[in-house]
């Protein structure tokens, strides 16, 4: 955005200065004539120069001195004209839509009059002083006389670019200027996704080089880099290649010097239409012609956010084209849409309007929601979720949920809810650094008070799954309390919210708990409750005692949680986890490690594998089942955790919890469950972001008359569109261009997991099925108002995920048999370029590649596969 009409209007001043010893010399009486040109390039980073989508723009720039003060500091007019524009890019004429158009249809006559028109500049020392006088392009060729004589570093306010460190290094006829781009402060603060794994990373490079003779510049070239890439997926990443040039063809009688005692008055002198402006690139909106309206968008792809259409790669496209046309939309916009929406597709719209994440989307959206009334649970909780999900929330975002749990809600699971998803945000909040904004402090407050603060049973865990999600490290000692408490469901979200500290804040006092549960110094635990307290020591950097006790009580335990705590001491050492070495030290103890310790069977298990390695990210799952001794499920998870760029994201974690079905089979429970009410739920933990669990059955009476009536259909437990990542952010080249950067990737998701019992057959059967598609999409424009460049890269993939776990029991020991099946699932690759022009002549191109990945079923462990075996036998 070198040139808007509105700021060409005005004529400017800037100022820019050198020593008189050493700095470049105008002379009076003389008329410096240079060629310059600046150019911007798009592509991927691996593509050749040719191919890029962008344009060049050329012009000659005449200096002459105006004015110099007794202490030598020179104020110089520059004339541009004769400007051209063209592609970037080496075409054929008709691919080329610059050929046969000249610098005043492309710019208009008004535009290019005021490119031609003179400007002052102030300069001292080599560095441009603040009050600046030129205007978007015309500020790019000013920053190309920017120097320091003397090598070093130093702050620079006073560049197109922002306020940047610059590094000198200068010899007699030449200076390089080195920019560290990372270090500029702009006017324009983008946003970026919380989570490293899911977002975007660049590289910046920027160099001048100003060659120099008998004092002059004879000629100066810039070279600006800026690489963006998907931390997932490098190969989805766009480039931009900006360059300058500014070249001494010949020298010329000019103008005389004019008098004066300052810069000031010799500025008005020449003309009091002049004013001083800024070197920094200015904010310019262009409008945009033509372009659909919110309802014109939300027609052309409604169709294909069906519910049907959830496991589609269409369905999260056009999420993601419905989302930044939401983020330009009004409130009034917003709100007709919602309201003349057919009830099928209208999930998916709460899940986009949510996720546009403006002020007008934000109170849309609260006023179409009626959160008093029962009616609507599905959109109120699709609309929680979407904001646990956000990927830049606000201080206003969690202000509407606080006063929304404090007001009326007509249905108690979306109160949960609304309290849980609190606990989201505030995580995301403080890792912005805003924890101490007042709403993020009231609402810390109230999380950390809320546990103590009732005696309802589901209020406290409530409390309990929301400070699982804000991970406050005051919440440690909280949580530690509850892990002891009276209740086994509050034993097992305490824990579980534990080990998703970071280590160093679980404290000696805290461990010491954990170890009072899993031994069973001061009351009998149920054994998930102990089970999950072994698998905090184990992550939190346990000593060698710890360990030790640990394997010793192998072998004294309940037989399945013999088997179970068994399997995941031989994890640990298979997949090399962090106790790895230590497990090994103690296992050199014949005591600790020995045959009728390590020989214990049963069908309990823990096993991790990988899902996916690739340069840039790691996939792992792991799965840990814990059975009763009666041969009844008491406890499935499943996780999966995606690594990148030194940071860990929790993807997935799907835990299905049963207990009190002894009776069913006229089994005896284990110690310490005698008294247990039947029970089965799941919960979900998606994206770093625990959900509201879902029960399945609870009580006698309700485990009987699902009995009766279960269909096996699985029960949804997340169904919906997340904006997984959302990068936006806007790059000021020196050249006085602006480039537009927009990465977003959205994810349609169906998790759904159930439970199946047959008396007659005397089997169980539990399943979690994972279906999803994901669309990345990536973008980067330098969009003017006389013509824009562009280019679009991106992938997609459609993938389903099952996890089966069958039980026989009718003879023990029973038979289990786990399956982790991946379908053959494909995969795309897109690249797209294009350059505009306002008289409507379009070059654009697009590129795809598509492949088929294999499907596969994931190994577990070999007692498995032949568990597997049997089981197929004999229902065979």
């Amino acid at each position: 955005q070198t040139f808007y009409p509105k700021h060409l209007q005005m004529r400017t001043t800037e100022a820019i200065n050198c020593s008189a010893s050493a700095g470049p010399r105008v002379d009076n009486d003389k008329l410096y004539k240079y060629s310059y040109s600046t150019e911007v390039g798009l592509n991927r980073p691996t593509g050749s120069t040719r191919g890029n989508a962008g344009f060049r723009i050329g012009s000659d720039v005449d200096i002459s001195l105006v004015w110099r003060n007794p202490e030598i500091q020179d104020e110089q007019l520059l004339r541009i004209s004769n400007v051209e524009v063209e592609s970037a890019g080496k075409r054929s004429r008709k691919n080329n839509i610059f050929h046969g158009s000249s610098a005043e249809s492309i710019l208009g006559k008004v535009r290019l009059e005021a490119l031609q028109r003179p400007f002052v500049v102030l300069w001292k020392m080599g560095k441009k002083a603040e009050p600046a006088t030129i205007k978007n392009l015309k500020r790019g060729v000013a920053s190309m006389l920017m120097m320091q004589l003397n090598s070093g570093k130093m702050l620079e306010v006073n560049d197109a670019s922002g306020k940047c460190l610059v590094e000198y290094k200068a010899t007699k006829d030449q200076v390089i200027r080195i920019k560290h781009l990372d270090t500029c402060k702009t006017q324009e603060m983008g946003f970026t996704t919380h989570s490293p794994v899911l977002g975007v990373s660049g590289k910046s490079a920027s160099e001048t080089v100003i060659t120099l003779e008998n004092g002059i510049i004879k000629s100066a070239d810039v070279e600006e880099t800026h690489t963006l890439s998907v931390n997932a997926r490098h190969k989805a990443a766009t480039k931009v290649l900006s360059r300058q040039s500014l070249t001494l063809k010949k020298i010329e009688l000019g103008p005389v010097e004019v008098a004066g005692k300052d810069a000031a008055s010799v500025v008005k002198s020449l003309d009091d239409k002049l004013m001083s402006v800024g070197v920094m690139v200015e904010k310019v909106k262009t409008k945009c012609k033509g372009c659909p309206t919110l309802m014109d968008t939300w027609k052309a792809v409604r169709s294909q956010l069906e519910p049907d259409s959830l496991s589609k790669a269409k369905a999260p496209r056009s999420f993601l084209t419905l989302l930044h046309s939401l983020r330009k939309a009004s409130k009034s916009e917003i709100l007709t849409v919602l309201r003349n929406c057919s009830k099928t597709v209208l999930p998916q719209l709460v899940d986009a309007v949510t996720s546009a994440q403006t002020s007008s989307s934000l109170a849309a959206i609260l006023e179409f929601l009626d959160f008093s009334k029962k009616e609507g649970l599905v959109l109120q909780e699709r609309f929680l979720y979407a904001c646990g999900f956000a990927s830049h929330p606000t201080e206003t975002m969690l202000q509407s949920l606080l006063e929304l749990s404090q007001g009326k809600i007509g249905s108690t699971d979306i109160k949960e809810s609304t309290v849980i998803i609190m606990g989201a945000l505030l995580r995301k909040l403080c890792l912005k650094g805003a924890c101490e904004v007042p709403t993020v402090v009231k609402v810390k407050e109230m999380l950390l008070a809320g546990p103590d603060s009732t005696r309802v049973e589901s209020e406290v865990q409530m409390y309990l799954l929301a400070l699982k999600n804000a991970l406050l490290p005051e919440g440690v000692p909280v949580l530690a309390k509850y892990a002891e408490s009276e209740v086994g469901a509050f034993n097992t979200i305490a824990i579980t919210a534990l080990q998703r500290y970071n280590p160093e804040l679980i404290t000696p006092e805290v461990k010491k708990m954990l170890n009072r549960i899993y031994h069973q110094n001061q009351r009998i635990y149920e054994k998930n409750v102990r089970a999950a307290a072994a698998d905090v020591i184990m992550n939190s950097s346990p000593s060698y005692m710890e360990v030790k006790n640990l394997l010793l009580s192998i072998g004294h335990l309940p037989h399945e949680m013999n088997k179970y705590m068994l399997s995941k001491v031989q994890d640990i050492m298979r997949f090399e986890m962090p106790a790895c070495k230590l497990v090994r030290q103690v296992m050199k103890d014949m005591v600790s490690h020995n045959y009728d310790r390590f020989s214990k069977t049963g069908s309990s298990s823990a096993f991790s594998g990988f899902m996916a390695r690739t340069a840039d990210v790691t996939c792992t799952y792991n799965l840990d089942i814990l059975y009763s001794g009666s041969g009844t499920l008491r406890r499935s998870n499943m996780n999966i955790y995606g690594q990148s760029n030194n940071a860990l994201l929790h993807g997935l974690q799907v835990t299905i919890e049963a207990q009190g079905l002894e009776s069913l089979i006229a089994a005896t429970p284990d110690e310490g469950e005698e008294d247990l009410e039947s029970f089965a739920g799941m919960s979900a933990l998606l994206f770093d972001v625990q959900l509201r669990p879902v029960t399945f059955f609870k009580g006698y009476s309700d485990l009987m008359s699902k009995m009766f009536s279960m269909s096996g259909d699985p029960i949804n437990v997340v169904k919906g569109l997340i904006l997984l990542t959302d990068h936006s952010q806007v790059i000021p080249l020196q050249s006085g261009l602006r480039a537009s950067v927009e990465f977003q990737g959205g994810l349609a998701i169906d998790i759904s997991g159930g439970m199946e019992f047959s008396l007659w057959y005397r089997e169980s059967k539990t399943s979690v099925n994972n279906r999803g598609a994901l669309v990345v999409i990536g973008n980067v424009t330098v969009d003017t108002d006389f013509v824009s460049a562009g280019v679009e890269v991106g992938f997609e993939t459609e993938a389903t995920l099952d996890f089966i776990t069958t039980v026989q029991f009718s003879e023990y020991p029973f038979l289990v048999c786990m399956q982790m099946d991946k379908t053959t699932f494909p995969f795309r690759e897109m690249v797209s370029k294009q350059e505009k022009l306002p008289s409507g002549q379009t070059f654009s191109s697009k590129r795809s590649r598509d492949q088929l990945v294999p499907g596969s079923e994931f190994p577990l462990h070999l007692e498995n596969s032949n568990m597997c075996k049997k089981v197929f036998e004999q229902a065979w």
